[in-house]
């Protein structure tokens, strides 16, 4: 009999891993055991094996230094021991290999008269220490990482590792687990004996044990519940949401993620998500799969020196793949109406409800009407949006502002990455001048040190699972917040804070909003806060996300400009998106807001109308 338990984890976690050495049915209590992690992250792993233990005891015994067992990921392996039991048997193995330790386990028996078929494919380097099958396997799985030249598992598609799992598969009734320090993979064979499994566990979570009949987790790092923890276990642990994998399935996961799963249509569709491929995100308004293949540009490539330059992406009617760039038309009537219980004798206001003029959005018409008198001030505010400063000296009970547009959004060709300067990875470098001007939008929101420090730590698990590529993290980190994160009406107020999100995982378009640009900020990608309305055509399944003025985050990239990215729908901004205002957070593009200086203004009632129709 023998148990397979694997945590991976989006963050630095301290799990304390207690195993209960109860005796079989024949009485036996001796067990083999053998704990992997990878100590702070470093890329080499460290291994601690008991062939035969007898003691019922805490590994913690062995595992004292609290501040070495703090790693994304632990494997554990426990079988019944037998006597003769060695060290270079047990699993879990380790070998270095490309400048990083890599950890493999094994369940099940493989088939002994098939052991020549995979030594004639393992290379010298690679030759196996024992006798076990499972290092066999491992050795043969490695062997083929190196024939193709591969340094990490990203480096090849999941369906050709797959492939080479499934080689294995054939060899026996085994389940297999893998990983580079960066990318698990998990293998649930077809001919197992085991029920292998997988849970998910978004934080925050009050519940710090899990327990199995062969092992028990405590978590007693009070940052820990803060973390997404992903386990994998032959041996469930108690918890109804346990996913069983299915024969022959497998699935890669990334920092508590999973990024590919070979029964999941989603997943299997993009395995860009985890090979190294390109990414391009696109201005068009499609999920998130779509998504990651491309991103809006300001014209097409130009395909050689005697061809004109379309500087006016409005004049495009096609992209470079022939694709049709038709714009759309939109009609948006925004109504805000302040209610008082008593007379209102002096205020002063702002509005910021005309949707921006540009190159690839066009205000065919914009008026905007008044219940009362006052007067006006129309101006360019420091971001760039058209703004009415409006005073009121006459006095009102009921204030209505009733803004209506008519809009053309243009489609656009995407962006080329072909060219050098826009491959960017994170950390990007910027000139002295360029920071200076983008320090309104490279500055974090102002938070204790503490909540910064671990924003900071959230913020690099994406880096860090995405191979520093810029467009992989800013694409993971949006589409992490629309799975994991919860839609919440009223869960939060104007006065909620990035780090307020992160600990409880909901809100509105403003917190999700709030938080992609605390991390994208921590990271030194320039990110503002844009406010506008998007587009869904009564089709949708939350019409409180788009019955009012909606939140979205744009960031900066190099050689390209500012791109929309919307954390709540998981999507890019596209033609959907009407862009209205921007600034650094939602008080600099609030689409009105206003002092009362004189009257009873104790008791306030707002409503908030908005209608788009296209045309």
């Amino acid at each position: 009999m023998s148990d397979l338990l694997v945590l991976n984890f989006d963050l630095l976690t301290t799990p304390t891993l207690t195993l209960s050495l109860q005796p079989t049915a024949g009485g036996n209590l001796s067990k083999s055991w053998g704990i992997a992690w990878y100590p702070n992250d470093d890329k080499s792993a460290i291994v601690v094996k008991d062939p035969a233990t007898t003691d019922n005891k805490i590994i913690t015994d062995d595992l004292a230094d609290k501040g070495n067992f703090c790693s994304t990921t632990f494997f554990c392996k426990v079988k019944d021991g037998t006597e003769g039991h060695m060290h270079n048997v047990t699993q879990p193995f380790v070998r270095s290999y490309a400048g990083s330790d890599w950890i493999f386990s094994l369940t099940g028996t493989l088939d002994k008269n098939q052991f020549h078929t995979l030594q004639e494919s393992i290379s010298h380097s690679l030759e196996p220490l024992g006798s076990s099958g499972a290092e066999l396997a491992f050795c043969y799985f490695m062997s083929k990482i190196q024939i193709n030249g591969a340094r990490k598992l990203s480096d090849i598609k999941p369906t050709i590792l797959q492939q080479w799992l499934s080689t294995l598969d054939k060899l026996g009734e085994i389940d297999m687990v893998i990983t580079d320090g960066n990318s698990l993979i998990c293998y649930h064979g077809e001919n197992s004996l085991k029920n292998l499994s997988y849970l998910r566990l978004l934080p925050p979570r009050e519940q710090l044990n899990y327990s199995s009949l062969e092992a028990t987790l405590t978590f007693d790092d009070p940052r820990d519940k803060h973390h997404t923890a992903l386990f994998f276990s032959t041996s469930a642990l108690i918890n109804d949401d346990w996913q069983a994998l299915q024969p022959k399935q497998m699935v890669i996961a990334q920092r508590g993620n999973i990024v590919w799963d070979s029964h999941d249509q989603n997943h299997n569709i993009n395995s860009s998500a985890f090979t190294s491929q390109t990414m391009l995100m696109s201005h068009s308004t499609v999920q998130m799969e779509q998504a990651q293949q491309s991103i809006v540009s300001q014209g097409p490539t130009l395909a050689g020196r005697n061809q004109p330059i379309i500087t006016n992406p409005r004049a495009m009617t096609q992209s470079s793949e022939g694709g049709e760039l038709a714009y759309r038309l939109l009609e948006i009537t925004h109504r805000t109406t302040y209610s008082y219980s008593g007379l209102i004798e002096h205020s002063a206001h702002i509005f910021r409800l005309q949707p921006v003029e540009d190159s690839i959005q066009e205000v065919v018409q914009s008026t905007l009407s008044l219940s009362v008198q006052g007067e006006e001030i129309q101006y360019d505010d420091v971001f760039g949006n058209r703004a009415l400063h409006y005073t009121i000296n006459s006095p009102y009970q009921q204030l209505v502002i009733e803004n209506n547009s008519i809009i053309k959004i243009y489609g656009c060709a995407h962006d080329d990455y072909s060219l050098s300067r826009r491959r960017s990875s994170i950390p990007l470098v910027w000139m002295p001048w360029q920071r200076q001007m983008m320090m309104a939008y490279l500055l974090p929101e102002e938070l204790p040190e503490t909540q910064l420090v671990e924003l900071t730590e959230y913020a690099m698990s994406f880096v860090e699972r995405n191979d520093y590529h810029l467009l992989k993290t800013l694409l993971d980190i949006n589409q992490t917040i629309f799975k994991d994160y919860t839609y919440v009406q009223d869960s939060t107020s104007i006065h909620s804070t990035a780090f307020d999100c992160y600990t409880s995982r909901k809100g509105v378009c403003q917190d999700f909003t709030n938080l992609l640009i605390c991390l994208a900020r921590l990271l030194g990608v320039p990110a503002r806060y844009r406010m506008g309305y998007i587009y869904t055509g009564a089709n949708y399944e939350n019409k409180a996300q788009s019955e009012a003025s909606h939140a979205w985050v744009e960031v900066y990239l190099p050689y390209v400009g500012w791109r929309g990215i919307d954390p709540t729908n998981g999507c890019i901004a596209g033609q959907d998106h009407i862009r209205v205002a921007c600034g650094r957070n939602y008080r600099d593009s609030t689409p009105t807001s206003g002092t009362i200086f004189k009257g009873n203004g104790e008791q306030e009632t707002l409503t908030v109308d908005v209608e788009i129709v296209a045309s």
